[in-house]
């Protein structure tokens, strides 16, 4: 049986060398408290398999410590991902990777298309009866992707209000501005 190109696997944990490398320097970092009892790397490693596997986060699979215990509980995972979302860190992350695909020369512009999907969330679930509606609630998703199918500008909006084109081409716009200047 013929196994998938490294190309082609979505990584799910990352080596020290490569955090600190493509994550670390994009990561935002609290300036008060005590530090985090795990390292940011192991943190960093958490939330990419729980955003892999797609599970509830309290059925997280999280290693022992020494004692047996977990080593962190699945609501600090939550909070960190949480806490890197809203200061812009995730957004910082993927507009330095795809800077340093484009000075690596990895990215092949010449074609730009965008590909979009409609993520569906229920609400209840099975346990909700029939009422004849059928209520879509969730993210319209557009990615826009070069010639090697590589994302380069993603752009989320609620699925009742469509994503325009317009708007679609400022992010990329926005992302072509970046390489300009950081160049």
């Amino acid at each position: 049986m013929a196994t998938n190109p490294c190309w082609q696997a979505i990584p799910t944990k990352l080596s020290v060398e490569q955090f600190e490398q493509f994550v670390w320097p994009h990561l935002g970092r609290g300036r008060r408290g005590p530090p985090p009892t795990l390292p940011l790397h192991k943190m960093f490693n958490y939330v990419l398999k729980a955003l892999y596997m797609g599970c509830q986060w309290k059925m997280l699979p999280i290693e022992n410590n020494a004692k047996g215990l977990p080593e962190i509980n699945y609501t600090r995972v939550y909070r960190i991902m949480r806490r890197w979302q809203a200061d812009g860190s995730i957004d910082r992350g993927f507009s330095g990777s795809v800077h340093q695909s484009h000075e690596d020369e990895l990215l092949d512009l010449s074609v730009i298309h965008g590909d979009s999907t409609t993520t569906a969330a229920k609400k209840g679930g099975d346990n909700l009866g029939y009422s004849g509606h059928k209520h879509l609630k969730g993210d319209k998703v557009v990615a826009f992707c070069e010639r090697g199918c590589n994302i380069i500008a993603p752009l989320a909006r609620a699925c009742k209000v469509q994503p325009s084109v317009w708007m679609a081409c400022m992010t990329v716009a926005k992302t072509a501005r970046r390489f300009s200047t950081a160049g």
